[in-house]
């Protein structure tokens, strides 16, 4: 039978089964002897040993089309970096890291702001005009008000989704309203390895319809990205790419040069400065990187 991992703990990993049925299964030894772990996100084969049970060992992973480190996950068509609008106030140097996280792995991201409720309709075109010019979608919500959920439901329809932030945001409070079975999942699987619920500690699908998962995952409140180059950091800001040709000189920082593209883009409002200023920061963080 085939079926998509939606939880791994203990060394156990739970398998939303084709048949719509949850089966608890145990990956065959040779996966750890070919040191390949199984992941929330991967499709599978399993063979059923008890059907009363639910019992299964996974055979085989189908080839993945893209696998995360943060969190732990394989197989995502996008993800949503949900923060809230207010309440805490967004930390947009945040979100930035998280976006040029996912510019990184290839995969598709849109940015959702809840409780929007809480800000005026001029305070939410301010925040999409940061972002309208690197091409990033942004998504106003609120799951308390139930506004701009019908939306969201269209943008997940037929995907795997991961949705990302800080804690404390509505992560699980959204896919409470998309996944209505979700806590009933949760408590099954709750059942099976007799522990109570808890906060997201790992990445962990849950089914909304049959072709669309939601991913819940742990909150974030720091991410470095110590792995790129100071020169390579304005690859990753995709509004900068235009003017970038425009610099006086080849292989301008963005900083300190003069006859900058960028840095004018940013005086004449083609870039935003919050995204710039957010550069800025990045760059600086990136050069104290001790390099070996």
């Amino acid at each position: 039978m085939t079926g998509k991992i939606i939880k791994g703990i203990a060394g156990f990993y739970y398998v939303h089964g084709a048949d719509g049925h949850l089966y608890e299964c145990k990956a065959k030894g040779s996966f750890r002897k070919d040191g390949i772990k199984p992941l929330v996100g991967d499709n599978v084969e399993i063979t059923v040993l008890d059907e009363e049970k639910r019992l299964g060992n996974i055979d085989r992973i189908v080839p993945r089309e893209n696998e995360l480190i943060r969190p732990a996950s394989a197989n995502i068509n996008q993800v949503l970096v949900v923060f809230a609008a207010a309440n805490p106030t967004p930390n947009y140097n945040l979100l930035d890291r998280f976006l040029i996280y996912m510019e990184r792995k290839g995969i598709p991201v849109r940015i959702g702001f809840n409780k929007c409720d809480l800000i005026t309709e001029k305070e939410q075109e301010i925040i999409r005009e940061i972002y309208a010019p690197a091409g990033y979608p942004v998504h106003f919500f609120s799951v308390k008000e139930k506004r701009g959920l019908d939306e969201l439901k269209e943008i997940f329809r037929s995907k795997t989704t991961a949705l990302a932030g800080p804690s404390g945001v509505g992560k699980s409070s959204l896919i409470n309203f998309m996944c209505p079975e979700a806590e009933m999942e949760t408590g099954e699987i709750s059942r099976k390895i007799q522990r109570g619920k808890h906060t997201t500690r790992h990445a962990e699908l849950f089914v909304a319809e049959e072709t669309t998962y939601l991913m819940d995952t742990p909150g974030f409140s720091t991410l470095y990205l110590n792995e790129i180059l100071p020169k390579e950091l304005w690859e990753y800001f995709p509004e900068m790419e235009q003017f970038e040709r425009e610099c006086r000189f080849t292989g301008c920082s963005h900083m300190e040069e003069p006859d900058c593209g960028v840095k004018e883009a940013v005086n004449c409002g083609k870039i935003s400065r919050q995204r710039y200023e957010s550069y800025r920061m990045l760059y600086a963080e990136l050069s104290e990187v001790k390099r070996y």
